[in-house]
C-alpha cells in the first residue's frame, strides 16, 4: 500500500471534551484522515505520541498545566517528524503564543470557531482544517518518495537528479532569465502563507540594518495575529518591522506586514512624489484577505521595473497573477525553492511558467534580495 492510500494518523489534544469531540468528528468526516486517539493534557499527549505513533497532532495552545507551547517544544525534541497544527480560541491573548509556536516549527494554526450553532462551528472548523490536513498529507507523501529515492540503489538517476544535502546550496538561476537587472529595485513585495512565520523569522533578521528600500509582506493570517508576528520579527531584526496602517508612507529600511483580514496596496501620496499604504476591505481574492495578488498588482502599477517580487512557502496560487503582471513590467521575481518550503504551492506555478528570475533556498533569499535593490533609495 502506498502512502497516498494510507490514512493520515491524527492525535487530537484539547483540555475541553467538547472540542475534542468536535475536532474528532470533523476529522473523521474528511477522506484520508483518521483520529487514532485523543488527549486532554500535555503529559498524556506526549505519552500517546509514543504509543500511537501519529503523523500529526492538533494541539490546543491554551491548556492548564503543560500548555501547547511546552508540548510543542518537547515534541520537537522527542518526535520531530510528528506535525503539529495549533488551535487557539483567542486571537488577541493567544496571538503571540501562536506566532512563537509557528516560529518553533508548528505546521500551521486554526482559530477555534465561536458560533452559537454546533453545526456552524463544525462547518467552519472543517473549512479551515481540511486544507491544512490535506496539505500536510501531501507533504508526507512527497517526503516518503524522496526518502525512498535516497535509499533505492536501483533508481534510474536519469529520471531523478541526485538529491544534495548541502546546507546552503547555490541559487538556481533559470537560463532564460539569468541576465535580469541587478541593483534596480526601489521596493520589495513578498507573498507567503503556510510555513511563513518560521520562514520570515529566518529571512527578515538576515537583512542588513542599512536596507535602502521598504519591504511589503502579505502573510495569510486572520485578524489579531499579524501584529504579534510583526512584533516578534521586530525584536529579532536589524530593521524595524510593523503591522501596516492605512496612510503609512513608504520609507526605506522598514518592513510593513499587511494586517490580517485586510488587503494592502500602494497608492500615490498627495504630492505624488511619495507612495503610501492603503488598507482596504475589498473582497477576498483567491479566498484570501490579505492577498498577495492584490499587493503585487499595485506594486506593478506604481513601481514597474523598479520592484522585486518574492514568493515563498504557502498553499494555493495566490500571487501567481500578480507576479506575472510585475514580470510584464520587467520587475525581478524571486522564489523560495521547493526543498526549503513547508508547502511548495504559491511558488510552484510562477516557477513552472518561467516568470521567476531566481529560485533560492530560504537561507539564501536575503542575499538574493539585496542583489536586486538600489544602493540608494530612489523613489
Amino acid at each position: 500500500m502506498t502512502l497516498s492510500q494510507k490514512n493520515l494518523r491524527i492525535l487530537v489534544v484539547d483540555d475541553s471534551i467538547v472540542f475534542r469531540m468536535m475536532i474528532s468528528d470533523v476529522i473523521g468526516n474528511i477522506p484520508g484522515m483518521e483520529v487514532v486517539g485523543t488527549a486532554r493534557d500535555g503529559h498524556s499527549a506526549l505519552a500517546r505520541v509514543t504509543s500511537l505513533k501519529p503523523d500529526l497532532m492538533t494541539l490546543d495552545i491554551e491548556m492548564p498545566g503543560m500548555d501547547g507551547m511546552e508540548v510543542l517544544t518537547r515534541l520537537k525534541s522527542q518526535s520531530p517528524r510528528v506535525g503539529v497544527i495549533m488551535l487557539s480560541s483567542d486571537a488577541g491573548r493567544g496571538g503571540r503564543r501562536i506566532i512563537t509556536s509557528l516560529e518553533a516549527g508548528a505546521f500551521d494554526f486554526v482559530l477555534k470557531p465561536s458560533e452559537k450553532n454546533v453545526t456552524e462551528n463544525k462547518r467552519k472548523l472543517e473549512k479551515d482544517l481540511a486544507p491544512l490536513l490535506r496539505s500536510f498529507s501531501r507533504r508526507m507523501e512527497i517526503r516518503s518518495i524522496l526518502n525512498s529515492h535516497r535509499t533505492d540503489v536501483s533508481l534510474d538517476r536519469s529520471v531523478l537528479p541526485p538529491i544534495t544535502e548541502t546546507k546552503t546550496p547555490d541559487p538556481i538561476v533559470p537560463a532564460f532569465t539569468a541576465d535580469f537587472p541587478r541593483n534596480s529595485s526601489d521596493v520589495v513585495a513578498i507573498g507567503v502563507s503556510t510555513g511563513g512565520p518560521a520562514a520570515l523569522a529566518r529571512l527578515i533578521p538576515a537583512l542588513p540594518g542599512n536596507l535602502t528600500v521598504p519591504i511589503l509582506i502579505v502573510q495569510h493570517m486572520p485578524p489579531g495575529f499579524t501584529r504579534a508576528l510583526a512584533e516578534s520579527l521586530d525584536r529579532q531584526s536589524k530593521v524595524p518591522v510593523v503591522e501596516a496602517q492605512d496612510g503609512d508612507i513608504l520609507v526605506p529600511g522598514k518592513v510593513f506586514i499587511a494586517p490580517g483580514g485586510s488587503h494592502m496596496k500602494i497608492v500615490s501620496a498627495g504630492n505624488r512624489t511619495k507612495q503610501m499604504i492603503r488598507i482596504t476591505q475589498d473582497p477576498p481574492e483567491n479566498g484570501c484577505r490579505p492577498s498577495a495578488d492584490y499587493l503585487f498588482r499595485s506594486v506593478a502599477h506604481h513601481f514597474k521595473d523598479r520592484a522585486t517580487g518574492v514568493i515563498m512557502t504557502g498553499m494555493g496560487q495566490d500571487g501567481d497573477k500578480g507576479l506575472a503582471l510585475m514580470k510584464e513590467h520587467r520587475a525581478v521575481i524571486i522564489a523560495q525553492d521547493e526543498a526549503t518550503s513547508i508547502v511548495f504551492g504559491m511558488a510552484k506555478q510562477p516557477v513552472a511558467s518561467g516568470i521567476v528570475d531566481i529560485v533560492a533556498p530560504l537561507d539564501n533569499l536575503a542575499r538574493e534580495i539585496m542583489k536586486t535593490v538600489r544602493p540608494t533609495f530612489g523613489m
